[in-house]
Order: C-alpha cells, then structure tokens, then sequence
C-alpha cells in the first residue's frame, strides 16, 4: 500500500507521485500565478491516502490529445462528488468564505491506470500511477506513452492497490506524421453546447453510430451565465459563474450529462475554447459584463478549471494562455487549432444581440479594417502562417484550421453592403487579409476553415479581396473552404424555436446577397461530419429534430464534395449535388428530408 510521509527520506517520492499527475500543470507551472504550487500540496498533506471505500470515480473518464506514440487520459477520483472551493488564488493563499463547496482536505487519493489492445486489458502496453488532492479538484491527467500509431486502445483506472475502478474508455492513436494513412479518417465536429437549451442529442447520434475517429470542439463547451426560467435543465452553481469553485462546478455539471459522459468515453477529443468558457464575447482584457480585475482573475479561474477538467496537453507555453496548438495526422492531413478569442483578441462588439446594435459597435465598426488590429494576437499570427507554410512545404494533402468564428465575409445586403458581426472575421478585416496573403503568396492550396459559435450552419468558398475575379457559379478565384456548423445545442441566432417558415426565407436572403455563402440554415441544431481521404474530403450536416428529450435521431440536411487541388466547393453539377433538405442551397432546390 503506497502511503504518503512525512518523512524527508520519502519527499522525493511524493514530488514525483504528483508530478505524474499533470492536471497539477493547470494550465502551466511556468506561471505562478495559473500553476498549483506542489510544494504548498505537499506541505498541506497529513500523511494518509484515502481508501479505495472512501472514494469514487464521479464524473466519468475521458482521453484526447492524441499524438502517434501517446493520448492525455482523464478521470476524477474524489472523497466528494462537489467541487473544491480552492484556497489558493492568483495572490497566495487566502481563506475559504462560506460553507459552499468541498473544503480542502490534507489528504490525497492515489489514481493508477492500465492502457491496451483489448477491451478485457489483458495485454497492457503501458501503465502508471499518481497522486490527487482537492487543490486540482481531484482530477487526474496521465500522459499515456509509448504507444503505436494510429491503434486503438482502450484503457480503465484504478484507486491504487485495489480492484475499485472506473467503467473502461476507448481511444486511439493518430498515424506518425509521414505515414501514408491507410484509409480516410473521419471526424465530428460540434461547437455551442448549451446545456440550459435542450438535450445533448447530437453527441449521442455520434455515440450510436461509432462513426467518428476524433472527435473536435471548437467552443462554447459550457456557457457561463445562469439557466432561465424557461430553460429546460439548469446546470449548477445556479448563477453566473466568476469563481474557480463557479467553474469547476459548472463543467462538472456538464460532465454529468450522459450523452456528453459516453462521447468522451468512446472517442479522444481534441478541442479549444471559445467565449463562454470564461464569458460572453470576451477579448482579451475585458467581457460583455466584466473587466479590469474582475474580469482578470474570472478568466484565470475559468480557465484554471478548463485545463484541469479537460483532456488536453499542456502545450509549451511562451506566456499563460496558450491553447493553440497543432496536430499532423500522417501525410494526410494538418490540424491547427488556432484560439481566435481569449489569447490575444483585441476589442469586439460588446452590445446586445452578440453586438449586432448598440454597445461599443461604432467604436469597432472605425477600427475593423485598422491594419494593426488581431484576432489572435501577433505572436499565434505568426505561429499560424508558418504552420501553414510547413504544411505545405511536407505536402500533407489538406490543411484543416480549427477556429471559432465565422471566417467568411457574411452582410445581410437589406440596408447596405456591410458585415452585420463584428465579433467574427469580419471585425478583424487586416487579419484576414494576412491569413489570404500567406495562402495565395505561397500558393498553399487545399485549406479548410472549420468554424463555429455562430448557432447556425454556413458553407462558403474562400476568396480574397471581396469577390474579385470570382465565379459563384463555378468556384474560379477561390482559394479554400470554409465549413461552419450549427450548434450542439444552443438557440438559433434568431433566438428561441424559431419555424422554417422564417428562416429558411432568411437563408435564402443570405445566399442571394453574399455570392461566396453557398450553402446557409439557420434552423437546425446540429454537427457535421468529415469523411477525409487523399482524393477528397466529404462534409455532412446533420441536424437534431428535437432537443427537449434524450434522443439519437438526426436528418442529413446537406452534403458537400471538395476534391484535392481545387480550392473550392466540388459543383456536381452543382454544389452540394444540386439538393439540400433545410436552409437555402445556391443554384439548388432544398427538399423534404427523406
């Protein structure tokens, strides 16, 4: 039995037992201020380890991050099923106010894991085993090592020393980064899960299919502010979260759900944030409803509680909050994820309707096009462009960029020509331009943006300066793909259950006034799937009937081809086939679902 002393001959031991735990570099130990200091760990511990009766595995188990030789693995083993309301801060250690949330306990809980090639984990190829403690909410990551590429696993946790355990999870391997992949890869790629809204049924029609190798989320995994009356479930703390116990407990929350709690069982998840994981239309020193210190230490709580909660890398860090970073699925395709909101954006549109009127909107409407605005900040710019170049330069077949917001330039043409939202690409015009020059300049073809955050679904061609030189009809003067889906689970743009007998005439507005826009519903809830081979990448859009009850029914509501080398959405004849079953299809019919 693994016990843990006082005694100084034993120090070593204790360090090395925590290190092995990496939620303990939430999200990096290179900054105090975001790091949990280990020696302050140590100091608080008594000299126990709860027992295997005393503790349970509370919210699931989860592995992501994949890699070629090795996958991040996650569970939470906890005397409690409540959050911690940690007593350490940005500012030191203070005291805990209130009786809210789990006291911090001078004990720990040893976590061991075993990963292998079969289910029933007879043949192990790796192991390890570590410490938890309530100052990372008793949340456990392992770095799984060396491991084969592009294999599946499976994996299960143990309290060490003892047959109690966690149910068994799956995941896999991505190829090694010269391979040539032996059959396409398919991913699911969601964004905006709201849990208040309505049932997570878009990750259990994935979970019901087992039709994805990886699964993406490109943010908005929880929302921040307190459930509505009229909301159909309401996730705690049962307010607004601006704490690190308000965030820890909000994600566990979500965590809860089973549909969300199986997805993350069966498949390694690679995601990013967006704005709701801190706060509504947050940039980079302020929110809709917060700033200046406030909104400092709610952005270090928020996304302290991310990287412990979450199964991601701890990537290197060149300051506290990188969370961009890439992945080379062999030499098939690149993956960038790029963290368009809380790294480094400059100001957005904080005024109602996602900033649509009022608020500060003249203010960004005078500086959208000012040259020396970011989206991303300069430091993950130029990050960006040479991943791009070296994409190409290997010659990976596609380069796919995982980003938040919608890329494309989007006006609703009514009263003028102007973007209508300022808080996508569309406020930040000189970053795109970057992003256009660095494709064209150094001919890097086979580009696909995936977005999301908008609550609606969009399919574009890429083009550079407005639509100059480009043919809607065919796809000439394009220069990529932009694929945008709708949303988990949150509210359409156009607020509420809104019918098709006003969105789709919306839809169709859209795709008249914007010649890049081919495809547009702003209906159905939703995901889409890619289906990516060295010839072609296939896209499906699936949409949800209905949210107010568990469920893995889904529609196929539109399909679309882009082949190697053409920049552009595939026209056979027309794009999307001429046929889609919700929104407004450019040069194509939409017709009732089969």
């Amino acid at each position: 039995m693994l016990r843990l002393t006082a005694a100084l001959s034993l120090a070593g031991v204790v360090s090395a037992s925590f290190e092995n735990n990496l939620a303990y570099l939430s999200p990096s130990r290179r900054h105090a201020s975001l790091a949990v200091p280990l020696a302050h760990v140590q100091k608080r511990q008594s000299g126990s380890l709860y027992t295997a009766a005393e503790v349970n595995f509370t919210h699931g188990i989860a592995s992501g991050d994949p890699y070629a030789n090795s996958v991040i693995l996650w569970t939470r083993l906890s005397p409690t099923a409540d959050n911690v309301a940690s007593d350490i801060v940005p500012e030191g250690v203070v005291p805990i106010y209130g009786d809210e949330g789990a006291p911090p306990s001078s004990r720990a809980a040893c976590v061991e894991y075993r990963i292998g090639t079969d289910e029933a984990l007879t043949n192990v190829v790796n192991s390890g085993r570590a410490y938890t403690s309530s100052e990372v909410d008793w949340t456990v990551k392992f770095e799984a090592t060396n491991l084969q590429p592009f294999t599946t696993y499976f994996y299960r946790f143990n309290v060490c020393d003892s047959s109690k355990s966690s149910v068994v999870g799956r995941t896999k391997t991505i190829p090694t980064k010269d391979q040539t992949v032996p059959r396409n890869i398919k991913l699911a790629v969601y964004s905006c899960s709201n849990y208040p809204e309505g049932y997570f049924n878009a990750y259990a029609a994935v979970n019901a299919k087992d039709s994805a190798d990886y699964i993406l989320h490109l943010g908005d995994y929880i929302y921040e502010y307190k459930a509505g009356l009229t909301d159909l479930r309401k996730p705690l703390p049962d307010r607004e979260t601006y704490s690190l116990y308000d965030y820890r407990k909000r994600t566990a929350s979500y965590r809860l759900d089973p549909d969300l709690a199986l997805s993350h069982q069966k498949f390694p998840w690679i995601p990013v944030w967006d704005d709701h994981e801190v706060a509504d239309n947050s940039y980079k020193d302020g929110s809709k409803n917060s700033d200046g210190e406030e909104f400092r230490l709610r952005k270090q709580a928020a996304v302290r509680s991310y990287f412990e909660w979450m199964p991601l890398r701890q990537v290197t860090m060149d300051d506290s909050l990188r969370i961009w970073r890439d992945f080379s699925i062999g030499n098939l395709f690149d993956l960038i994820m790029l963290d368009t909101r809380q790294y480094n954006r400059d100001v957005t549109v904080l005024g109602p309707l996602g900033g649509i009127i009022g608020g500060n909107k003249n203010e960004v409407e005078e500086q959208a096009d000012w040259v020396n605005r970011t989206i991303m900040g300069f430091n993950q710019e130029a990050w960006f462009y040479t991943k791009l170049q070296e994409s190409s330069d290997r010659q990976a077949r596609w380069r796919l960029v995982g980003n938040q917001v919608i890329f494309s330039r989007v006006t609703i043409g009514v009263f003028n020509d102007e973007p209508f939202n300022l808080d996508q690409w569309d406020g930040y015009i000189a970053n795109r331009d970057r992003v256009y020059k660095t494709l064209v300049d150094n001919k890097i073809n086979n580009t696909v943006m995936l977005s999301g955050d908008s609550h609606a679904a969009w399919v574009s061609d890429m083009v550079w300066k407005a639509e100059e030189g480009y043919d809607e009809n065919t796809g000439a003067g394009a220069v990529g793909v932009e694929l945008a889906g709708s949303a988990v689970s949150s509210s359409s743009p156009l607020t509420g259950i809104v019918p098709r007998l006003i969105t789709d005439p919306i839809s169709k507005l859209l795709i008249k006034n914007n010649p890049t826009l081919q495809w547009q519903d702003l209906y159905y809830r939703g995901y889409f799937e890619m289906d990516i081979g060295y010839d072609a990448i296939e896209a499906q859009f699936f949409g949800i009937p209905n949210l107010k009850k568990r469920s893995t029914e889904e529609i196929k509501i539109a399909k679309f081809l882009i082949r190697d080398g053409e920049n552009k959405l595939a026209r056979n004849p027309t794009v999307g086939g001429g046929v889609a079953y919700a929104g407004a299809l450019k040069n194509g019919k939409v017709e009732k679902a089969p």
